[in-house]
C-alpha cells in the first residue's frame, strides 16, 4: 500500500557550496561544499531512492512503474510515464553561482531530447547583503549581450535583485539568472539538468582548468526583455495556504500553520510535495496512520492519499507543491 514517501537526499559538491546542508550526509568526506541537496528526482543516473518504510529501497521511477496514476496522478502519468516530472532542491551558495540560462521544452527536445527549464526560488535565509540575477535591467539584444560578454561587461546589462529571507521568484525558460552568494534556497523546477553557463567570473574547476561556457547555445534562448517582475508578493498570514507561482509546470503554495490543518485533494490529479521549511508536523493519512516532517525534510503524497491532517508542533511552514 502506498504512504507519503521520503527519499535519500542526493548530494552535489560544488566550488561554490557550504555547509548548510552537511546534516544530511552521514559521510564524513561529504561535509562541506554541498551546493545542492536533491530531494526528489527524476533525472537520470539521478533517480530518488526510498528512504523508510515497507518501499524502502526502491527508486521513484521503479514505484511509478507499478503504481502508475495512483502515486504521481492519472495525468500526469498519462503525459509523462514513467519519469518524475519535477526535480526538488535545497541550494546553499556560499559563493556566487555562474550567470546561467535555461532552454524552453521546445529547443531542449531538439538539441537534448529532454525537457526544458522553468523554476522558482524560495528564500529560506540569506545574508544581510545576498543578492540574485535576475534577467536584464534594460531591453537588451543579442549584439549587446555577445558585445558586453567579450569586454567582460556582462554584469552591467544584468538586473540585480536584493533579497532576504522568504522572498519568492519565478524564472522561465529563457530568463538569464543567478544565485548570489549567501543565498539559501528551495528551489522547485522540471526534471532536466540542461544549463547553459553564460558567465563563471574566470573560476577555473579542480583541475585548474576554465569552466565550460555555452555561449552560441545560450544566446539563441535567451529572453532579451526587460525584467518587470522582482520578488512575487504573498501574505504571510497565519493557518492560511497562498498561492506562490501557478503555471504549466507546477503550483507552489505557502503554508505557515500553529494548529492542525486539514487538506483535501479529492478534486486534484496529481501527487503533492511538501518541502518543511521550519518548525515540524506531524502528517496523519487513511485516518490513524502518521509520520513526522521536520525541518529540512521532503516528503511525497501518492496522489491516492486524498484527505490528510497537518498537525504542527506549536508553529511549521511548508511549501505545497503540485500539477494542475
Amino acid at each position: 500500500m502506498l504512504y507519503p514517501l521520503k527519499f535519500t537526499p542526493i548530494l552535489k559538491q560544488t566550488i561554490w557550496g557550504g555547509k548548510k546542508l552537511a546534516y544530511k550526509s552521514n559521510d564524513q568526506s561529504v561535509n562541506t561544499s554541498i551546493g545542492e541537496s536533491w530531494e526528489i528526482s527524476g533525472v537520470q543516473e539521478n533517480i530518488s531512492i526510498v528512504s523508510e518504510g515497507s518501499l524502502a529501497e526502491n527508486t521513484l521511477e521503479e514505484l511509478i512503474e507499478i503504481y502508475m496514476g495512483d502515486l504521481v496522478g492519472d495525468q500526469v502519468y498519462e503525459k509523462f510515464g514513467v519519469e518524475f516530472p519535477l526535480l526538488i532542491k535545497f541550494i546553499d551558495a556560499c559563493d556566487n553561482l555562474s550567470i546561467q540560462v535555461h532552454p524552453d521544452d521546445k529547443t531542449s527536445k531538439e538539441r537534448h531530447k529532454a525537457y526544458g527549464k522553468t523554476e522558482m526560488w524560495y528564500l529560506l535565509d540569506s545574508a544581510s547583503d545576498a543578492e540574485l540575477v535576475m534577467g536584464f535591467k534594460h531591453e537588451s539584444s543579442k549584439s549587446e549581450y555577445l558585445s558586453s560578454l567579450h569586454s567582460n561587461s556582462l554584469t552591467e546589462l544584468l538586473n540585480i535583485e536584493r533579497v532576504k529571507k522568504g522572498d519568492c521568484f519565478f524564472i522561465p525558460a529563457g530568463t538569464v539568472h543567478a544565485i548570489g552568494r549567501g543565498c539559501f534556497i528551495a528551489e522547485i523546477q522540471q526534471t532536466s539538468d540542461i544549463t547553459y553557463r553564460m558567465y563563471d567570473y574566470d573560476r577555473r574547476d579542480k583541475d585548474g582548468n576554465p569552466r565550460e561556457l555555452h555561449t552560441e547555445l545560450a544566446s539563441d534562448v535567451i529572453d532579451f526583455s526587460k525584467q518587470e517582475q522582482g520578488a512575487i508578493p504573498y501574505p504571510q498570514l497565519i493557518n492560511e495556504t497562498k498561492e506562490l507561482v501557478d503555471c504549466e509546470y507546477f503550483t507552489t503554495n505557502y503554508l505557515k500553520f500553529n494548529q492542525e490543518i486539514e487538506k483535501e485533494y479529492i478534486h486534484l490529479d496529481s501527487f503533492v510535495i511538501y518541502m518543511c521549511l521550519e518548525g515540524s508536523f506531524t502528517l496523519v493519512y487513511n485516518e490513524n496512520q502518521s509520520i513526522n516532517v521536520n525541518k529540512g525534510e521532503t516528503i511525497l503524497i501518492p496522489a491516492c492519499l486524498k484527505n490528510l491532517f497537518l498537525q504542527p508542533e506549536k508553529e511549521a511552514e511548508l511549501l505545497e507543491i503540485y500539477i494542475l
